[in-house]
């Protein structure tokens, strides 16, 4: 298994936000994660890629490890280019073909603050999508991009995890994003979590 859950619980504070949730993902396996805002989606994300270690329970992950996050972290005093090579570790030719892919062909000496939101968000993608990883964490890439960039990049994330096949973690709000690209669906309360297969 590329990546083992086992959270019996995870607070702040006072307040339980995950609590016994296990899972695994093997390679080519997309689970995805649904359920309403502030139920834990992203801070299990968080947990997975060991940016938050305080809860009780155990995590293992294989491999090397990519992240998408719900805002693009990027660099802003670095060009696109930079941004995707420094975090992808990629050389300059095959760093060009991975912002064409995304349709960013061209756009490698702009600086972030020169792109658009959904520019941003498909360098976002972009980036760890180049680093071939064996895991891949994606936090809602698609929010707030509108629906025909949404379809674009939908065909575009199917299509790499299909040829990369990472054990994917992915969090959603939207269903129909999730029947497209999920194996598995787990769904998160308040009270628990369920599993749909």
């Amino acid at each position: 298994m590329s990546l083992q859950v086992a959270i019996r619980f995870k607070r702040f504070g006072a307040a339980t936000v995950l609590r016994d949730l296990t899972f695994q993902v093997a390679r080519g396996e997309v689970l995805a994660v649904l359920g309403p805002s502030g139920v834990g989606k992203s801070t299990l994300l968080r947990l997975i890629a060991g940016l938050d270690t305080k809860f009780d329970g155990q995590i293992r992950t294989e491999g090397r490890l990519a992240m998408v996050f719900q805002e693009p972290v990027l660099m802003p005093w670095r060009s696109v280019l930079d941004n995707l090579r420094l975090t992808a570790g990629v050389e300059a030719a095959k760093a060009e073909a991975a912002l064409a892919r995304v349709g960013l062909a061209g756009k490698g000496a702009l600086f972030p603050g020169q792109l658009s939101l959904g520019q941003q968000r498909r360098l976002s993608l972009a980036r760890a999508y180049a680093a071939k990883p064996d895991i891949l964490l994606l936090d809602e890439p698609f929010v707030s991009l509108d629906e025909a960039l949404v379809t674009d990049m939908l065909a575009l994330t199917e299509s790499v995890l299909a040829e990369q096949r990472p054990a994917t973690v992915f969090v959603t709000h939207a269903r129909a994003e999730a029947d497209r690209l999920a194996t598995r669906q787990i769904v998160l309360s308040a009270q628990d979590a369920e599993q749909r297969v």
